[in-house]
């Protein structure tokens, strides 16, 4: 186990579209790694309280949340970036406790590189229906989803992406995608809340306009996850048989 502080792994040599964060970052990131963890558990959890969790309402569930709107049978896919960020502390835990996870790290870097670039995506193409979201808890939303960002692109110090691992993540979050917006589980597509679209006696009116940008955004953010993924596990074997000649 690593602790308190962890010892990085070798830099391998990649290009920036797949390593864009500067090694010195990577390197303080994956130093202070169970940080990072507790990080994102707290993120986690207030995440998951954005969507409805509350222990103090009834049922524990927020009156008028996504997660009192949405039937209980769809919950699993509705607090998309609380998940996001349990896979992330949950991938760099494994590593940290010297038993690194691929499927984990793979989940954690579509979900953190999706999720973390979608917010801020909606946050600025549907800015003035933001306009009630206090400005301290719109900067809050954007800047931390930014970051996972941020913390996903230091997975590849920790994970060489295999073929299968990425294809658990694309079928994961490319069925979030499915049921986010074109074929839900019942009802209405699921995907998070926003406030372009109406709210009519408690169920989701889902204005044409607004869920296609935001159906748009998620599937390319889907695809470049895939495309990312792949290149470094590509970059990676490239450079390893390079060494070896």
């Amino acid at each position: 186990m690593q602790w308190p502080l962890a010892d990085p792994p070798e830099r391998e040599n990649l290009p920036w579209y797949v390593a864009p964060v500067p090694e010195v970052v990577e390197d303080l990131g994956l130093t202070f790694a169970w940080l990072v963890v507790l990080t994102n558990v707290l993120g986690t959890a207030f995440g998951f309280y954005y969507y409805g969790i509350d222990p103090f309402a009834p049922g524990f569930v927020a009156e008028l949340s996504q997660f009192a709107i949405e039937p209980v049978v769809a919950w699993p896919v509705v607090p998309d970036s609380p998940v996001a960020t349990l896979f992330i502390a949950l991938a760099f835990a494994a590593w940290l406790l010297d038993r690194p996870n691929e499927y984990l790290s793979a989940l954690a870097f579509f979900g953190c590189l999706k999720l973390g670039a979608w917010t801020p995506f909606v946050l600025l193409a549907f800015k003035g229906d933001f306009a009630d979201l206090h400005w301290a808890m719109y900067n809050f939303l954007f800047w931390s989803h930014l970051a996972m960002v941020l913390q996903g692109f230091v997975l590849h110090r920790i994970s060489d992406f295999p073929v299968r691992a990425v294809a658990v993540a694309l079928a994961w979050y490319g069925f979030n995608d499915v049921v986010d917006y074109f074929v839900p589980i019942v009802g209405t597509p699921h995907h998070t809340l926003i406030p372009a679209e109406d709210l009519v006696d408690g169920a989701i009116v889902h204005t044409p306009g607004p869920h296609r940008v935001a159906a748009a955004g998620a599937v390319v953010l889907t695809l470049l996850a895939t495309f990312l993924a792949l290149s470094t596990r590509v970059k990676k074997l490239e450079g390893r048989l390079a060494r070896e000649r």
